[in-house]
């Protein structure tokens, strides 16, 4: 596994686990009846459901493994930290940048990254920028497209309208 943060919300780690327990109870059966239905046709090497379903098991059990294990690492964070003034994981950040533009993310584990939205990676160049920042402060974000300010707005922990 790569470096990166082992927390998440337990709205992120519910779904992990939903997933796991779709793979397991569903997909898997569902695709191995297919690839048994395949094999009865006969000749497996020009069979195509045959040669894509076992591709596809492989691809089940790969990610089942990668769920399995990456569950047993994460830490579940669900509930605040002490001091909600600053920014921590799960927090809720209104951010402006120097156009004026204003915009929101929620600052959560690798797992759950989502730019639609909003959700940015703590490990990613603006969630370290943000991390223990409180509202009103300049956040310089270095990032590979380049540098760029924002003025950290509003700070939550709870989803911000």
């Amino acid at each position: 596994m790569s470096k990166q943060s082992n927390y998440i919300t337990p709205d992120g780690a519910r779904k992990l686990r939903d997933e796991l327990t779709w793979l397991w109870k569903e997909e898997r059966p569902r695709v191995t009846q297919g690839v048994s239905d395949a094999a009865a046709e006969g000749d497996r090497s020009e069979n195509a459901e045959y040669i894509y379903g076992k591709k596809r098991l492989r691809e089940i059990d790969r990610r089942i493994r990668f769920l399995t294990q990456r569950l047993d690492l994460l830490t579940v964070v669900d509930a605040p930290p002490p001091a909600t003034d600053k920014v921590f994981f799960g927090a809720w950040v209104r951010l402006e940048n120097e156009e004026g533009d204003e915009a929101i993310y929620r600052v959560v584990g690798p797992d759950e990254t989502d730019a639609a939205r909003g959700y940015i990676s703590l490990d990613s160049p603006m969630g370290k920028a943000l991390l223990g920042r409180r509202e009103g402060d300049e956040v310089l974000v270095r990032r590979p497209a380049g540098e760029a300010l924002f003025t950290l707005v509003e700070v939550g922990y709870r989803p911000l309208t």
